[in-house]
């Protein structure tokens, strides 16, 4: 689709055009008169920038409600990564598909991804016309090496580099500091500095994790990631609950992003990310993620909004906490630029990436602040249309293909769940 044009849609409180040239958002006024290959009707519509998940695994979609309820490492260690160790690598590509149907639902056009199996992962995102960070996976086995599977994916993604679309892109992604080793760790750092990647790594989501990290390192895992050269402007630390005034400096000096996952913490009770310090006084650059299904359990950034915002509140016990404009700024356009997507807003010459939401559904009634409205009230039934890339990814809130990804994503959850029942955990 070479030209789109949206006619008669409010854009922060105006009513006009948006003309699209390929993926690129070309002119905005009143009258374009510019021929168009398609031409959507946006009354009674606004447009507004689209969300950018800078924290997910996304095939965890097929474990939903699998092993709720339990204590962090209890719930990896016994139950989640021995459901994952019996996926395949098709039965990550329906589980991101479904994914990829839920967040387009949802008005994401982009997440950050640490998985398994990430070439399936890739064919996912190319069909369904999404952007996507996906990583490069290390975990360390008992010799403190990378295990084989993560090496074997790894060594595909780098051939494969990217591919023609331009909306995907490579990161490192080890995952925390209690499952990968030093050697490791330090070797993602140089890679990282030489070839330009970002860096995307847990980092002090629980309690234990820090304890332990003190106990073996002598530090924090913040200051001890910043010693191993791990931190830096294109480093995305997913969760950060845990984090002394040392290690605020730390990250703020560094210029690295928080990831916060809000509803994710609450859910596992890993604490509460201190909002105020870090961000309001400690000017610490923040982005929303959702972390994965099976302990969230969606991914909505609507849903996570909210809870940040709320979170941010009742942390520092003021209502002044969170003001919905900066939660909604980190979840566009700050998560855009952590990973240098032109991105996360609606002006001339950006990527045509935006959302249209229904200026008349119930919960964007009344219209003081739609800005308000969106962190606060809205849900999935507000939003109208979805662009990515100058694509329409969703309209009149219909998906193509949603019914057999739908089907497809039940017998993989089938297979789930006779292993559950024949499990002895």
């Amino acid at each position: 689709m070479k030209n789109l044009l949206i006619r008669n849609v409010t854009l922060d409180g105006d009513v006009c055009d948006i003309l699209i040239n390929g993926n690129r958002i070309e002119r905005i006024a009143s009258g374009i008169q510019t021929p168009a290959g398609y031409v959507i009707d946006g009354t009674g519509k606004a447009a507004v920038p689209p969300f950018y998940n800078t924290h997910t695994h996304a095939a965890m979609t097929l474990l939903r409600g699998y092993a709720d309820d339990m204590e962090l490492f209890r719930w990896l260690n016994d139950y989640i990564w021995p459901a994952e160790g019996r996926l395949t690598g098709e039965d990550i590509y329906a589980g991101t598909r479904l994914a990829l149907l839920e967040m387009i639902r949802t008005g994401t056009v982009f997440f950050n991804d640490m998985y398994w199996y990430q070439p399936d992962v890739i064919r996912a995102v190319e069909e369904m016309g999404v952007r996507a960070a996906i990583g490069l996976l290390y975990i360390s086995g008992n010799d403190g090496e990378v295990l084989e599977r993560n090496s074997r994916c790894n060594a595909e993604l780098i051939d494969w580099n990217g591919g023609d679309s331009g909306r995907i892109q490579l990161t490192h992604a080890p995952h925390a500091v209690y499952s990968v080793s030093e050697k490791v760790l330090r070797q993602v750092a140089r890679d990282a500095e030489r070839e330009g990647r970002i860096i995307h790594i847990h980092a002090a989501e629980t309690a234990r994790e820090v304890e332990e990290c003190i106990q073996a390192h002598g530090r924090s895992p913040v200051a001890y990631l910043d010693e191993l050269g791990i931190l830096g402007p294109r480093t995305v630390l997913a969760h950060a609950v845990h984090l002394s005034d040392e290690d605020i400096a730390i990250i703020r000096e560094r210029g690295a992003y928080i990831s916060h996952c809000p509803c994710s913490n609450f859910k596992l009770a890993s604490g509460q990310f201190r909002y105020r310090k870090a961000v309001e006084e400690g000017g610490c650059r923040f982005t929303l993620g959702t972390d994965g299904c099976a302990s969230n359990n969606n991914l909505s950034m609507l849903e996570e909004m909210k809870f940040a915002a709320l979170s941010a509140k009742n942390e520092s016990a003021s209502p002044t906490a969170g003001r919905d404009g900066d939660i909604f700024r980190a979840a566009t356009r700050t998560g855009a630029e952590a990973f240098g997507i032109d991105g996360g807003v609606i002006a001339e010459g950006r990527l045509a990436d935006l959302l249209l939401v229904d200026l008349n559904n119930p919960l964007l009634v009344p219209d003081y602040n739609l800005t308000a409205n969106l962190v606060y009230s809205a849900d999935s039934s507000c939003i109208d249309t979805v662009i990515c890339d100058g694509r329409i990814l969703m309209e009149n809130h219909h998906v193509p293909g949603e019914a057999e990804i739908l089907e497809e994503a039940r017998r993989v959850c089938a297979k789930i769940a006779r292993f559950h029942e024949g499990s002895s955990v």
